[in-house]
């Protein structure tokens, strides 16, 4: 691990992991804010993904991102996760950490958890050893072998379980879940790595209505608690949810504010609601 990096831990508070340390969250949220893009400038062989994006998202706020294909949204949450590196700009959750020096693995540690759009579970497994296995405890071979669950864990796995609806399906293998039942569990194995920030891609593709509006009241359930990115196309489903709605366009903000203003906004309607 190289000396930047090592000189970001300071920000976290210590501990020892796979790879050299576990990242101890210690987010400095006493701005408001949880999360800084600022001037993020990406580019693929010529091509702008990301041009001069600033954005910020308070702490417990629940925003939506929408816009159409190619607007930067997939690289926008892969610059946040450490997927991709910006060419110019800086990234920092809470006042202190810096994102950019930190690798995937270590910002899934400091508190941001992603859910990609195909739902990835351990269909072989039940529901609740799903959770089990996404639970943020020490994961060293000779650990695991001999780990039992205590009560405490127990009743943590008992309460996402409710919180996602899938109490009654909590000894089913997850390879027989509905897409959405997927989703949720998927949402489900984030929360138990105890994440201050949460992004969501396209959470409801591929929902039935009733799942698409049980999954508008876990998201909604989830703001204060954890802060919450949703990048949606739906915009039935956006404008159910949405506390703030930011509209990227080639690579920069276009518009944001509340649904109906930028669902009014000329230029809204003419590069994607129009459409």
């Amino acid at each position: 691990m190289n000396a930047t990096v090592m000189r970001e831990g300071d920000a976290f508070g210590g501990g020892a992991a796979a790879g050299g340390r576990v990242l101890t969250p210690g987010v400095d949220v006493s701005h408001g804010t949880i999360l800084y893009l600022d001037d993020i400038s990406v580019g693929f062989d010529g091509f702008k993904a990301l041009n001069k994006l600033s954005l910020d998202i308070d702490n417990g706020e629940l925003r939506c991102i929408i816009g159409p294909n190619g607007a930067g949204k997939t690289t926008m949450m892969d610059v946040i996760t450490g997927k991709t590196r910006p060419d110019s700009g800086t990234v920092f959750f809470g006042q202190t950490i810096d994102l950019t020096k930190l690798t995937e693995a270590e910002i899934a540690h400091a508190g941001i958890g992603r859910k990609f759009q195909k739902p990835t579970v351990f269909e072989q497994h039940s529901v609740f050893e799903n959770l089990e296995l996404a639970m943020k405890t020490d994961k060293r071979v000779r650990f695991s072998l001999t780990a039992r669950l205590d009560s405490a864990q127990r009743d943590r796995i008992a309460q996402t379980l409710t919180l996602i609806h899938l109490a009654g399906e909590a000894d089913r293998p997850a390879g027989l879940l509905s897409h959405g039942q997927k989703q949720w569990l998927e949402i489900g194995m984030l929360l138990m790595q105890e994440p201050r920030l949460l992004l969501l891609d396209e959470p409801v593709a591929g929902m039935t209505d009733e799942e698409t509006e049980r999954t508008g009241e876990l998201c909604k359930t989830l703001a204060g608690t954890h802060s919450v990115i949703v990048v949606e196309h739906d915009m039935d489903f956006v404008a159910g949810i949405a506390q703030k709605v930011t509209v990227l366009h080639e690579g920069s903000v276009l518009a944001e504010g509340r649904m109906d203003q930028v669902q009014n906004d000329q230029r809204v309607i003419e590069v994607y609601l129009g459409r």
